[in-house]
């Protein structure tokens, strides 16, 4: 009767636990579904709870734009395999980029050195990173020597820009030359006569073989809307620029064009036109087949339309990782 007592008291005791158990699993799913409408939990503050939700957010987007991109490709009669898919995650957190990197993804873009310098080197070296934004000379030795995954820079814009950062390449690959006291930017007027040009570009072309890094993909940039705010070379002097690339930037290998439309999208398909023209223009004067020039355009609000139209680069940002977070500027 004594063990049958204890056995008594026992169950009770697990009978307890098991309904403070199922309280607690309720609370907790509580507490999730709270933290994935917005709420806060007490214990953590909003981040605590809502970050999880916010991941699988991003991977659930990410394999919704996927399908986008494949009815866009059908629709436009070629392969969705023609057409890439950079995720770009200005302001996102690395743990973000790697979520969508664990659903398969290895292409992510960056509009700013300091992130991808700060990025990169977290997360694993089988991405293909391309830098989509303006970038500034001073910091193009920065971008080359922080990010040795670097795939591709889609905003070459013009000649000194293109050869600066073909040397620069050379010169973060050579360790006796990587001082900055060294580098010809720092000479005034060093890159501003055509001799000094040619003579450096037939120096590194003597060299070029002995690099210790694969040669650069470059785009580039076309400002397909005339605005003024817009960085790129005008369509009419394309042909001028891609020519300088190809045969004046040794280590940079010229991949095709790319273009932003208006922030409006009220003349989206006129600018998607232009860059196709350029790329039909391009080819045609510098013998190079159609397939071997990208198109890059089409962002989060337009890439369907863009890839009906030809492209074959899409950068989405925001409808993959949210919209962007930027920092309250102190007053």
């Amino acid at each position: 009767s004594r063990s049958i007592l204890i056995r008594r008291r026992a169950d009770r005791f697990c009978g307890r636990c098991a309904v403070s158990s199922r309280s607690s699993e309720a609370s907790h799913r509580s507490a999730t579904a709270t933290a994935q409408v917005g709420g806060s939990s007490s214990a953590g503050g909003p981040d605590a709870m809502s970050a999880p939700a916010v991941e699988g957010a991003a991977a659930a987007a990410f394999r919704s734009v996927l399908a986008r991109v494949h009815q866009a490709a059908e629709r436009s009669g070629r392969s969705p395999e023609q057409v890439r898919v950079v995720a770009v995650s200005k302001t996102k957190p690395e743990s973000l980029v790697r979520q969508v990197y664990d659903a398969g993804h290895r292409f992510f873009g960056e509009n700013y050195v300091q992130e991808i310098v700060e990025k990169a080197p977290q997360l694993p070296v089988d991405i293909e990173w391309h830098f989509i934004g303006n970038l500034q000379r001073n910091k193009v030795k920065s971008l080359l020597a922080g990010v040795p995954n670097l795939h591709m820079i889609e905003s070459v814009d013009d000649e000194k820009f293109g050869f600066m950062l073909a040397i620069t390449l050379w010169y973060c690959c050579h360790a006796e030359f990587y001082q900055m006291d060294n580098f010809p930017e720092r000479k005034v007027g060093f890159l501003q006569t055509k001799a000094n040009l040619n003579l450096i570009a037939n120096h590194v072309d003597r060299v070029v073989a002995n690099l210790g890094r694969k040669p650069l993909k470059v785009l580039v940039q076309v400002n397909t809307s005339g605005e003024e705010s817009k960085f790129g070379v005008d369509p009419s002097g394309c042909v001028n620029l891609v020519r300088h690339v190809k045969l004046g930037c040794p280590n940079l290998i010229f991949s095709g064009l790319m273009t932003i439309g208006m922030l409006d999208y009220s003349s989206t398909p006129e600018n998607f036109k232009t860059l196709s023209n350029c790329r039909a223009e391009v080819c045609k004067e510098l013998e190079i087949p159609e397939e071997q020039c990208e198109l890059s355009m089409g962002m989060s609000a337009d890439f369907e339309q863009a890839i009906e139209m030809g492209s074959t680069n899409v950068r989405i940002g925001s409808t993959i990782f949210g919209e962007r977070e930027y920092k309250k500027k102190d007053k």
